[in-house]
């Protein structure tokens, strides 16, 4: 149901249809017909909010950098938790529910738009360096906290990609024994 007045679809509405298009059929699926199918609603309806596709697939990439600004920035109140809370904190941010088939979706779209892969590598850095200092903060070297933080990062990619559905308590569990090894000293 679109969430604009009246019954009528938003600019937000347009880019969360996108969004679950995007996560479920990549993509190429991004198309003004594709959209306009997911939503019941007519092109007038599309071009009403957007001047073109690509107008509105950078509505979708502003949107999810301002989704990820804002989930990113939360890192820095975690800051007086221990580390290993931080970190596990992090991890489940980042490989739950709510990301986990729009990550998956926005770091395949960056392997073929330059500004996507722009917007997902600001990300990753930030993630990265946040990472990092919860291993400094637990005592590792810089040398072993950037080994260590670059190898956490790796690792919650391919947890993101080896699950065929969202992450579960058998993931969540592994997560966590993925920060046992990685926080022993």
């Amino acid at each position: 149901m679109p969430s604009g007045s009246g019954g009528r679809l938003s600019a937000t509405d347009w880019v969360e249809a996108g969004f679950s298009l995007l996560a479920t059929d990549g993509v190429k699926a991004l198309t003004v017909g594709r959209l306009c199918e997911r939503v019941g609603a007519t092109k007038g309806s599309f071009y009403w909010h957007f001047a073109d596709i690509g107008a509105y697939r950078r509505a979708m990439a502003d949107t999810w950098a301002e989704v990820n600004d804002t989930d990113r920035a939360e890192f820095a109140g975690l800051a007086e938790l221990p580390p290993r809370e931080r970190l596990a904190r992090m991890m489940r941010a980042l490989l739950g529910q709510r990301h986990w088939m729009l990550e998956r979706a926005m770091r395949e779209w960056a392997r073929t738009d330059a500004d996507i892969a722009a917007a997902v590598s600001a990300s990753d850095r930030r993630v990265r360096r946040a990472v990092r200092q919860a291993y400094l903060d637990d005592g590792f070297s810089a040398a072993d906290a950037d080994v260590r933080a670059d190898a956490t990062f790796a690792a919650g990619v391919g947890f993101l990609h080896l699950s065929a559905t969202a992450p579960g308590p058998k993931a969540a569990a592994q997560q966590q024994r993925f920060l046992d090894i990685m926080l022993r000293h």
